[in-house]
């Protein structure tokens, strides 16, 4: 399958106009970025044979502080994953703690010092321990 790349701009307009890098000539514009790119696959019929099966690699051009501001959230984003897979982890350390040993605590009154439901508690239990990051 072949990859071609599509660059959306905004023009004076408000329109984004669609281009493919690869294949001169082929271009279309949409009101939204999702309607630039279902046109210019269409666009792309009238040159390549296979515009059907080919993978789109999006381009879009945004202002430095909407790409910036994207780009924060992607990486703030990736740190709570990692702090949830973390924060996880260490539920399930707990609860394996309070549930066994010496204490063996009723669900009900782990979950309470946890701050979950004994449902929670159970799950926990249950799944597949994982390492952190």
């Amino acid at each position: 399958m072949r990859a071609y790349h599509v660059t959306y701009a905004r023009d004076e307009s408000g329109w984004w106009v669609a281009s493919v890098r690869e294949v001169r000539g082929c271009h279309t514009q949409g009101r939204t970025v999702d309607e630039a790119r279902r046109r210019i696959r269409k666009a792309m019929e009238l040159f390549v044979d296979d515009a059907r099966s080919a993978k789109l690699v999006d381009n879009v051009k945004l202002p430095s502080a909407a790409s910036k501001a994207i780009r924060l959230y992607a990486a703030l984003r990736k740190q709570a994953d990692r702090e949830d897979r973390r924060a996880s982890l260490a539920a399930r350390r707990a609860v394996r703690l309070l549930r066994s040993g010496k204490l063996k605590m009723s669900a009900r009154d782990a979950a309470r010092l946890l701050g979950v439901s004994h449902q929670r508690v159970h799950q926990l239990l249950t799944t597949r321990t994982e390492s952190p990051d």
